[in-house]
C-alpha cells in the first residue's frame, strides 16, 4: 500500500468504528452487528470523531461504571465560558442530579431518594400499577388494534410516575411530554441546536411545575417521592428546593423513558419471534426472567458517559486522567464471553447479570419499580390481547442512540376477557 494508502485506510476504519455511525439509520435500527464489530476488532478504543474512548466488553464496561466518575457535566459559569451561556438553566439543574455526581454528593442525594423505592413501597404501589395497565387495555380492547407506544407503553409509567412522585395523576400527559423533551438531552451525543430552545423551555415549565407543588404540599403535604425529599433531613441539613426539583425531574425522565422503552422494545422483540411469545403467554410462571432478559436483549439505555478518575489501564490501553469514556452497556448485554449464545432470546436465561439498570453506586435505584412495571404490562398484554400481530413491517426509531426507543408500535389483536 502506497504512503498516502496507509493513512486513507486507517482513517476509513476510524471512522467505520467511530459510534458516529450510530446516526446511520440503518445501523441505529439494529446496532447490535456494529457493537459486535467494536467488540471484536476494537473493543477499547479511542474515538477520533467522538474525542473520547469506547468500551464495549461486559467486564469492562462493568468496571468503568463501578470504577470511573460521573461527574461530567459543566455547570453554568462553565457553559458560559464556553460561549454557550443560554444553556445555563439546563446545566444548572443537570449539574444538581444525582446521575451525575459522585461521592459525597451523590451518596447523599441517593439515600434520601432511595427511602420513596423501599420494597414496602413498591410492593403497595403493585395494585395501583396492575389497575393503570386494565384501564389502558380497556379503553383499546374493543379497536381490534392500536399503537403500542401512544396507547399503552407511554402513558403507563407516566400515570404511575405522577403517583410516585405525588402529583395529580391527570397531570401524567404534561409529564411525559416533559420527559420525552428532556430525555434529548440525556440520551444523545449529537449536537441538535434546533433543539435547544424546546429543552430550555421544559427544562422552565418543568421547574414552575415543582415549585408550584412543593408550594402547595407545605400547606397540604401528600405521600410520595416529592414529600419525601422536603422533609429529608440528613445531620441537620436539609435539600434547597432547586436540589429536590433537580432529582424529581431526573427520576421522573429516568423511571418514564427507559420503562417505555422497555415495555416498546420488549414487545416489539416478541412478536418478532412468536414462538417465544406464546412460550410466555403459556407460562406466565417465566415473567420475572423473562423481563431480565428482555432488557439484556433490548437494552433501553444503551450507553452511558464516564470520566477516568486517574491514569488507568483497561483492555490494554491507557487511558489518560479526565478522558471522557463511553461504556456501551448494550454491547456488554451481547458479549459472548459473559452471556453464552447472547444473540439468542432466552427466556429462562441464569444467571443474567445485566448491565441494563447499571453498575455500582450507581445502579438505577428505581430498578424494582421498573421491573415490577414490566412485569405488569407485558402479563396484561398478553393476557388480554390474543394474535398480537404487526400491522406494519416499516418501524421508525427515535433519534435518540441512548435511550433507544419505537416511535410507534401499530400491532393487531383479538381482545381476550379482562381480568
Amino acid at each position: 500500500m502506497g504512503k498516502m494508502g496507509a493513512p486513507r485506510a486507517a482513517a476509513a476504519r476510524d471512522w467505520e468504528l467511530s459510534l458516529f455511525q450510530l446516526l446511520d439509520p440503518v445501523v441505529h435500527a439494529d446496532p447490535y452487528p456494529f457493537y459486535a464489530r467494536l467488540r471484536e476488532e476494537a473493543p477499547v478504543h479511542w474515538d477520533a470523531f467522538m474525542h473520547c474512548w469506547v468500551v464495549t466488553g461486559y467486564a469492562d464496561v462493568q468496571a468503568v461504571l463501578q470504577f470511573f466518575s460521573a461527574d461530567r457535566t459543566p455547570d453554568a459559569d462553565q457553559m458560559a465560558a464556553l460561549g454557550l451561556p443560554h444553556i445555563g438553566p439546563v446545566a444548572r439543574m443537570m449539574s444538581q442530579q444525582m446521575l451525575f455526581l459522585d461521592a459525597p454528593a451523590h451518596t447523599r442525594l441517593r439515600a434520601l431518594c432511595s427511602a420513596a423505592f423501599t420494597p414496602r413501597r413498591v410492593e403497595a404501589m403493585e395494585r395501583t400499577v396492575a389497575d393503570v395497565a386494565e384501564r389502558l387495555i380497556d379503553a383499546v380492547a374493543d379497536q381490534g388494534g392500536m399503537d403500542v407506544l401512544r396507547d399503552f407503553a407511554e402513558p403507563f409509567p407516566a400515570m404511575v410516575t405522577a403517583g410516585l412522585l405525588g402529583v395529580p395523576m391527570e397531570d401524567h400527559r404534561r409529564l411525559k411530554d416533559w420527559s420525552a423533551t428532556f430525555a434529548e438531552m440525556l440520551g444523545n451525543f449529537q449536537h441538535n441546536p434546533e433543539r435547544v430552545g424546546a429543552v430550555l423551555g421544559t427544562v422552565e415549565a418543568m421547574r414552575a411545575y415543582f415549585a408550584g407543588e412543593i408550594a402547595r404540599q407545605r400547606v397540604q403535604p401528600r405521600d410520595g417521592l416529592l414529600g419525601s425529599l422536603m422533609a429529608a433531613e440528613i445531620d441537620g441539613a436539609r435539600l434547597s428546593e432547586e436540589e429536590i426539583i433537580a432529582n424529581v425531574v431526573v427520576t421522573m425522565v429516568g423511571g418514564q423513558e427507559t420503562t417505555t422503552n422497555l415495555i416498546g422494545n420488549g414487545l416489539l422483540t416478541l412478536l418478532r419471534q412468536p414462538v417465544r411469545l406464546v412460550e410466555l403467554r403459556d407460562d406466565p410462571s417465566l415473567m420475572p426472567s423473562a423481563v431480565e432478559e428482555l432488557l439484556r436483549f433490548e437494552t433501553p439505555s444503551q450507553h452511558t458517559a464516564r470520566i477516568a478518575h486517574a491514569d488507568v489501564t483497561i483492555g490494554g490501553q491507557a487511558i489518560a486522567q479526565g478522558a471522557a469514556v463511553m461504556a456501551i452497556m448494550a454491547a456488554g448485554n451481547r458479549d459472548p464471553a459473559h452471556f453464552p449464545d447472547p444473540d439468542r432470546l432466552d427466556l429462562r436465561r441464569t444467571p443474567n447479570r445485566h448491565l441494563a439498570f447499571g453498575w455500582g453506586p450507581h445502579f438505577c435505584f428505581g430498578a424494582a419499580l421498573a421491573r415490577m412495571e414490566g412485569r405488569i404490562a407485558f402479563a396484561a398484554l398478553l393476557r388480554r390481547l390474543s394474535d398480537l400481530q404487526l400491522a406494519s413491517d416499516t418501524l421508525a426509531w427515535r433519534t435518540n442512540s441512548g435511550l433507544r426507543g419505537l416511535v410507534s408500535l401499530p400491532v393487531t389483536f383479538r381482545a381476550a376477557a379482562a381480568a
